[in-house]
């Protein structure tokens, strides 16, 4: 996720957790697969993203390191 395209929509297929290091905190946030988002902002010099996901379009800030974790796919 950390490098997808901001204000396009997407949906999180699965997680990248073969190290097992993943964060629970993304799973506790609700950003499950299947879920759809949108990227609306990046804080500059690499900082986090604020995204906004499913049907409720909660916002949260999500680190670009956590980001990594999550593999997604860009929804046309």
């Amino acid at each position: 996720m950390s490098r997808f395209p901001l204000n396009q929509s997407g949906k999180i297929l699965d997680y990248d957790n073969n190290r097992l290091m993943m964060p629970n905190k993304i799973i506790e946030m609700g950003l499950l697969p299947e879920t759809i988002f949108k990227i609306l902002y990046q804080a500059p010099f690499g900082g986090p993203l604020y995204i906004e996901f499913g049907k409720e379009n909660s916002r949260i800030a999500l680190r670009k390191e956590e980001a990594e974790y999550l593999i997604v796919e860009q929804i046309r």
